[in-house]
């Protein structure tokens, strides 16, 4: 009863002490009776006790041609449709556009999801970004110390500084690029704002998490993966909150 948040532990106690809890249509007299949520029916005052729901975690190797929605009114595939195997129903946290690919993050923690949207801007993101044409150094090092995007509400706001590096010299190079912010179509409008467009971008990395299975599969995450995400959700929601008067809102996690 307590893990299913209908009281705390001494207040269960005194409402089965108090006639109020059946199981499986007995009324139960004695402390400690063992029940099965999954089996047994559990009720309070008359009321089926609703389970808790069993919180789960996922990284998904979303491919390109997917949109990161529930839903799509185009009628486009989404991710939700990779998760089809997974016993409880999940959320993506956050986006990867639909030409976009690489890690997601999928769960049905809703407290989790908000703090990681709201601190959006405190977890970095690693990303293998290719490039249409070569951009010089000049243009390489704006992006580093931050250039001004137009957001789709037409507001202008300057990007935090970026890290980014050669991960391939070609023709159309390949830079790998870590953000510690993640505004809607980021990466695509910083490389547009200096002259050159985006061919691919897949996101390897999303703070502890790396990209570690193949595309459309998904794997759970470790019980010490969840932890130090909790721990970068719990100080980014800190940071933010000292930090809030010098930015401009949240941020839209991801590209």
């Amino acid at each position: 009863m307590a893990q299913a948040g209908v009281a705390s532990r001494r207040a269960s106690e005194e409402i089965i002490a108090a006639g109020r809890v059946t199981l499986n249509g007995q009324v139960v007299v004695e402390q400690g009776t063992k029940a099965d949520p999954e089996k047994d029916e559990i009720c309070v005052d008359g009321k089926p006790l609703v389970r808790a729901q069993k919180l789960r975690y996922f990284l998904l190797n979303k491919p390109m041609g997917y949109v990161t929605t529930v839903s799509d009114p185009e009628g486009r595939a989404t991710v939700m449709e990779l998760m089809r195997d997974c016993a409880e129903r999940v959320y993506p946290v956050g986006r990867l556009d639909y030409s976009s690919e690489g890690l997601l993050l999928m769960t049905n923690d809703g407290a989790l999801a908000q703090m990681l949207m709201k601190a959006g801007s405190h977890v970095p993101k690693t990303y293998q970004v290719k490039v249409s044409g070569k951009p010089d150094e000049r243009a390489i090092a704006k992006l580093r110390a931050g250039v001004f995007i137009e957001l789709e509400d037409g507001r202008r706001v300057k990007t935090s500084p970026a890290e980014i590096r050669l991960l391939a010299d070609r023709e159309n190079p390949w830079y790998e690029v870590v953000l510690i912010e993640g505004r809607n179509r980021q990466i695509r409008r910083m490389f547009q704002s200096v002259g050159f467009l985006v061919e691919k971008i897949k996101r390897v990395q999303l703070g502890p998490l790396k990209l570690d299975v193949p595309p459309g599969e998904f794997r759970s995450l470790t019980v010490r993966e969840v932890a130090q995400l909790k721990g970068l959700a719990d100080s980014g929601k800190a940071r933010s909150g000292l930090r809030r008067d010098a930015r401009d809102g949240e941020c839209e996690p991801d590209d």
